[in-house]
């Protein structure tokens, strides 16, 4: 069992999905957790129930992220959104968006988090990347592009951290059952020309060896693993949990 007992947790997207699932395994474990989300509602709502504090913030807006100074043990960058769409139909504002919010925030909170984690001589961040941080997908240009940096970015910062007893690590599940993925059911069935039941099979799942979504809590039980103790040697790595895809 993973220990956190006054420990201190950040979790970007945390009133949803996998980053939700995240807080509440540290909760549970003991930690003081921070939901941080653009939904301000849903933030506060779960972190009444955890006990913990909520910060409504919109991560796309990096120019108030700049001198930001965070006080945390621990810090999952979490937070993201998807737009299915080939590169020619692909909105040059909205793939800068979305490296913003998948890179640029990134970066800023871990650049916030570093100095107090380091005069501690503790930190455990952890970026929750995806299969699609070491493979593409058609139609998904911006979206590996941020997945593929937030891996680099997670490696130097572990190159970086080292001798401070910072690790950084990156979590890379397949298509995981949350909002993000329910989504773009519909825009995957547009752009691949088949019907909607039929993205499941023939899209979500077809590189994966075990046929199922992954749950959010089993993201969460290693995120909680990768924050304790015993993890304290791993760093600089990129775990798969994607039904087999990677080993393709």
């Amino acid at each position: 069992m993973t220990d956190l007992t006054g420990r201190r947790a950040l979790v970007t997207g945390g009133a949803s999905g996998i980053g939700m699932a995240c807080a509440e395994a540290f909760a549970e474990a003991g930690a003081r957790v921070t939901i941080a989300d653009l939904n301000g509602d849903e933030a506060r709502r779960v972190a009444a129930r955890l006990r913990g504090d909520a910060w409504e913030i919109d991560l796309s807006k990096t120019e108030e992220l700049a001198e930001l100074t965070l006080d945390t043990d621990i810090l999952v960058n979490n937070a993201g959104i998807q737009t299915v769409r080939p590169i020619p139909e692909f909105e040059p504002q909205t793939f800068a968006l979305m490296l913003r919010i998948m890179v640029e925030a990134p970066f800023l909170l871990i650049r916030a988090a570093l100095p107090g984690m380091y005069d501690r001589g503790f930190g455990r961040i952890v970026n929750i990347s995806s299969v699609h941080g070491l493979r593409a997908s058609p139609f998904k240009s911006a979206y590996v592009t941020a997945k593929h940096a937030l891996e680099g970015l997670s490696k130097t910062t572990a190159l970086e951290g080292a001798q401070h007893g910072v690790t950084s690590n990156c979590i890379n599940p397949g298509y995981v059952r949350t909002p993000l993925v329910e989504k773009q059911v519909a825009d995957q069935a547009r752009v691949h020309g088949i019907p909607e039941d039929e993205v499941l099979e023939k899209v979500l799942l077809a590189e994966e060896a075990i046929k199922r979504l992954v749950e959010p809590s089993e993201v969460a039980s290693l995120a909680l693993w990768l924050t304790g103790d015993t993890a304290g040697m791993v760093t600089g790595a990129s775990y798969t949990m994607d039904g087999g895809w990677s080993a393709r």
